[in-house]
C-alpha cells in the first residue's frame, strides 16, 4: 500500500478523499505534473515544476508552491515509499466550494495531490528486444484549443487511446489541419536521411520535459534535427517514428496505419539516442552527476 500526499498529510493512497464538490472532481478544473526518478531523485525536476506554474498560470490559479515545497513533498514520497526508480504524479485543482457553478472563483482553496509508482529499473545492458516497439493509428484531433495546459480534463485522449486499442494498435497520433502533432499521452518525432523532426510548439500540443531533453541531447552529440510540422502522410514515409514521454523515455513505432516503419525494427538513430539516455541515468544512478548537471 503505497503512500500519497494530500493537502499537507501523508496518508495510505487508498484512504486520500476529495469532497464531491472539488472543481476537479465536477469540471476537470485543475493541471498535473509527472515526474520520473532515477536512483532515488526526481529527473529533471526544476523543468518540471516550471511547466506545472505555467500551466496553473493558463488557467488562471494564482496558486504557486516554491520549487523547494514541491521538491521536500516529491523527496518525502520518495522515503516513505523507498522507491528507487519511480514516477511522481502531481495534481492542483482549483479545490471546493459551497455549490456548483461555472464561475471561477476570486480565491483558490486548491487541492494538492501527490503519488507514487515503481518504475523499472535501470538497463544497463539493454537489447533492442527489450524495448516494447510501438504500432500506432492516426485520427483526428478532437481535443480543446489549449493542448499545451497540462490539464486534467482527459476525456479526448482516453477516447483517442482507446480507438487505438480497439483496433490492435497501442497508440493514436493526432491529426489536426493534415497535420500530425503528438500521441495521446506523448510527443512525436520522426527520422528521415539521418534527421531528427518533431512539430514546434504551439497551443496545440505539450512542451514536452523530455521532448526538449532528446533536442538536447541531439545537439550535445551533434545529431541534427529540425523543429518543423509533420504531414500526415509523411508518417509512414518515415525511415523511423518515436513517441517520447517521462515514464516512455524514447520508444520505437514500428507500425503507422498498417504500414511498416523503415525495417520494422527500432532503427539506428533512435538506438543512439536511447543509448545515451541510459548512460546518463546510470550516471545518475552511480551519483557520477547530478540532475542539475545533466544539459
Amino acid at each position: 500500500m503505497s503512500v500519497a500526499y494530500l493537502n499537507g498529510e501523508y496518508q495510505n493512497l487508498e484512504q486520500a478523499t476529495v469532497p464531491v464538490l472539488d472543481r476537479g472532481f465536477l469540471f476537470g478544473d485543475g493541471v498535473y505534473e509527472v515526474i520520473p526518478v532515477y536512483a532515488g531523485k526526481p529527473f529533471r525536476f526544476s523543468n518540471h515544476i516550471k511547466r506545472l506554474h505555467k500551466s496553473l498560470s493558463a488557467i488562471l490559479m494564482s496558486f504557486e508552491l516554491p520549487e523547494s515545497e514541491w521538491l521536500g513533498i516529491c523527496e518525502e514520497l520518495i522515503a516513505r515509499n523507498e522507491f528507487d526508480n519511480a514516477s511522481i504524479y502531481l495534481q492542483v485543482t482549483r479545490g471546493s466550494y459551497i455549490d456548483r457553478h461555472h464561475d471561477i472563483p476570486a480565491l483558490d482553496t486548491p487541492t494538492v495531490f501527490a503519488m507514487i509508482s515503481p518504475l523499472p529499473p535501470v538497463q544497463k545492458d539493454w537489447q533492442v528486444a527489450d524495448i516494447k516497439s510501438y504500432s500506432v493509428i492516426t485520427e483526428e484531433d478532437i481535443r480543446w484549443q489549449r493542448c499545451d495546459i497540462k490539464a486534467i480534463t482527459l476525456l479526448a485522449n482516453c477516447m483517442l487511446k482507446q480507438k487505438a486499442l480497439e483496433s490492435g494498435a497501442d497508440d493514436t497520433i493526432l491529426v489536426r489541419n493534415n497535420e500530425a502533432s503528438e500521441a495521446t499521452s506523448s510527443n512525436l518525432f520522426i527520422v528521415r536521411d539521418g534527421v531528427i523532426i518533431t512539430p514546434p510548439l504551439s497551443e496545440h500540443l505539450l512542451a514536452g520535459v523530455t521532448r526538449e531533453f532528446i533536442l538536447a541531447l541531439a545537439k550535445q552529440h551533434e545529431i541534427p534535427y529540425e523543429e518543423r510540422p509533420i504531414p500526415e502522410h509523411e508518417l509512414e514515409l518515415a525511415d523511423e517514428v518515436w513517441l517520447t514521454s517521462s515514464t516512455k523515455e524514447i520508444r520505437p513505432v514500428i507500425r503507422v496505419n498498417g504500414v511498416t516503419i523503415g525495417e520494422g525494427v527500432a532503427g539506428p538513430v533512435w538506438c543512439r539516442m536511447y543509448q545515451y539516455y541510459q548512460e546518463l541515468k546510470e550516471q545518475l544512478y552511480l551519483g557520477q552527476i547530478s540532475d542539475e548537471a545533466v544539459l
